[in-house]
């Protein structure tokens, strides 16, 4: 019996496309030194092989951003997703080589190095998102174990449960503590506050640390209360601490779209005026 195993995209087809896109860049480099080697300067952006150069970066550029519409089509075989996603890394990247030689490494603060700079950085950022899903969602399992988002959940609701329950032998100062713990507790916050884990005005850590600095309590039942609820409370740390890196590594597995999807659009409208300015003054 033949066992399949998993193949990610970036090893699809035995690296099918990243040999395809290793031979274009070979092909573009060794034609554009036979072609310097008979000018008397390195071929430019005007010249015939960059305007070659240039429709076929441009082509690509237009084809690498239609992956968000090719990713709502599911099929299979040579046009599968997987496959799509393959060459879209690899012939992503190659843009580095073809464009940089359409340019003739020419540069200047104008439409067509913000082109250039605006490619590179959504070819930077989509670097960062294949490190990102290569990497995080090991991270966020090792983190979990076996444990789910839902369990996380409950069992920060379960706990703030026996929070109330056990509360309720305690005075004023002690059940406003309490309170204090379950109802202003925040688990996510914003983006920001997910990403880089910005919760040291945790309402449960300044709950305990209010907790600890109460007066002596006057009888047994408040005694064994506080007792009860500074543990839970410290299990409660505990479960917001784990569930709050779950969030922040996939807020970090998204982070990479906020720069890759806008600096996408802003490539198509430099892209499109680098075009319609060099035939406009062609």
């Amino acid at each position: 019996m033949r066992h399949r195993t998993h193949e990610g995209f970036l090893r699809h087809k035995g690296f099918r496309w990243a040999q395809i896109a290793t031979g274009l860049c070979v092909a573009a480099v060794g034609v554009y030194f036979f072609a310097a080697m008979r000018l008397a300067e390195p071929p430019s952006g005007g010249s015939w092989l960059g305007y070659v150069l240039g429709t076929i970066s441009a082509g690509l550029i237009v084809w690498l951003a239609c992956l968000g519409v090719r990713k709502r089509v599911i099929s299979a075989g040579h046009y599968s997703l997987k496959a799509w996603v393959s060459a879209h890394v690899y012939l992503g990247l190659s843009l580095t080589v073809l464009a940089t030689l359409h340019t003739g490494f020419q540069f200047g603060w104008n439409v067509h190095t913000l082109a250039y700079a605006l490619m590179m950085l959504v070819i930077a950022s989509g670097a960062l998102g294949i490190w990102a899903y290569a990497v995080l969602p090991q991270r966020l399992h090792g983190n979990r174990g076996e444990t789910t988002r839902k369990q996380m959940l409950d069992s920060i609701a379960s706990l703030d449960a026996q929070l109330h329950e056990v509360a309720q032998p305690l005075d004023r100062a002690g059940a406003a503590v309490v309170r204090q713990s379950i109802e202003e507790t925040e688990l996510g916050g914003s983006f920001w506050k997910r990403l880089t884990g910005s919760y040291g005005d945790c309402a449960n850590k300044r709950a305990l640390q209010r907790l600890r600095a109460l007066p002596a309590p006057s009888g047994a039942a408040q005694a064994e209360a506080l007792t009860k609820i500074e543990g839970l409370m410290q299990q409660k740390a505990e479960a917001l601490s784990l569930a709050r890196r779950q969030m922040g590594i996939t807020a970090l597995l998204e982070a990479w779209l906020f720069v890759h999807i806008p600096a996408t659009f802003a490539l198509l409208a430099a892209l499109t005026a680098h075009i319609v300015s060099v035939f406009a003054y062609w």
